[in-house]
């Protein structure tokens, strides 16, 4: 799955933070959600526009961005 194709990063829109492509739903909200312990039958639940693929995208837009932080070198 490309998670382009789920994700949309657009100024007009909650000020350009990542969001579920069509929705105001913020990446950061699902991931924060799942940290905290919600289940994906419950974020299904409170989000009916969401989907299982709109949070494995959200998941794996997550992994990408952490993937290409630049890390702390030992001096």
């Amino acid at each position: 799955m490309a998670t382009n194709e789920r994700i949309e990063i657009n100024p007009k829109i909650m000020l350009g933070k990542p969001v579920i492509r069509g929705t105001r739903i913020p990446v950061e909200l699902i991931l924060r959600k799942l940290g905290e312990g919600a289940s994906e039958a419950e974020l299904l639940d409170a989000y009916p526009n969401l989907s299982r693929e709109d949070i494995r995208a959200a998941m794996l837009f997550a992994a990408d961005a952490v993937a290409h932080e630049e890390t702390a070198t030992a001096d």
